[in-house]
């Protein structure tokens, strides 16, 4: 059975997000109100997954997400948070979180991205991909990694551009008349090329 911390200083939500949980076989580990009581929990308790808010008072859910990903690497981290900005989104994919979820997404968009995070996959909100998507024709992410682009063919580049829409491989495959398969390799490329292993790192940190 899945095992999952949840971390949020709204106990109401705790309490809520239990019960969804819990009926759905999903066992919860423990409940924290801030960091450092998610980490006390952690030390002590076997867990798979955290559920993590982003503002709590002490410490928080980016420095939260760093610690879990430094201590406890094999924990998958999804943030659950009403905060969709720029330095929130950045901060928290690039300290580790392998998904992004709105609180407003109903029960299902929670199950849908716990399936989708512990299949391998990484889960971001419709609207925070879109915001990623914005920031990137802004050029408002700051460079981590020299010029990513540069070592990039064309069409590696292209399928670069379409995965920060959002496009999963699938649509990417249909809108450039490629396999599915295809599309799998070019983007093993980008990631060998870039030294990106993760789709949501490679959104925020690549440049037209």
């Amino acid at each position: 059975m899945l095992e999952v911390l949840l971390v949020d200083d709204e106990p109401l939500l705790l309490e809520s997000l239990e019960i969804i949980l819990t009926m759905n076989q999903i066992n919860v580990t423990g409940m924290a109100h801030d960091g450092k009581e998610a980490l006390s929990i952690l030390r002590d308790r076997h867990c798979q997954l955290a559920l993590v808010d982003l503002n709590m008072k002490g410490m928080g859910g980016i420095e939260l997400i760093q610690r879990i990903k430094e201590e406890f690497p094999g924990i998958r981290i999804l943030v659950l948070t009403t905060f969709y900005d720029d330095k929130n989104i950045t901060d928290a994919i690039t300290a580790g979180a392998d998904g992004y979820l709105l609180k407003g997404s109903g029960k299902d968009a929670v199950l849908s991205a716990i399936n989708g995070i512990m299949g391998g996959q990484n889960v971001i909100e419709h609207k925070v991909m879109e915001r990623m998507a914005a920031l990137l024709k802004k050029k408002e992410i700051p460079e981590t990694n020299g010029d990513l682009m540069s070592e990039l063919t064309i069409r590696e580049k292209e399928i670069c551009m379409l995965v920060s829409q959002g496009l999963n491989n699938k649509q990417i495959a249909e809108r450039l008349y490629l396999s599915e398969g295809t599309v799998k390799n070019y983007i093993s490329s980008i990631y060998d090329k870039t030294g990106i292993h993760d789709r949501s790192k490679l959104i925020v940190s690549i440049k037209e």
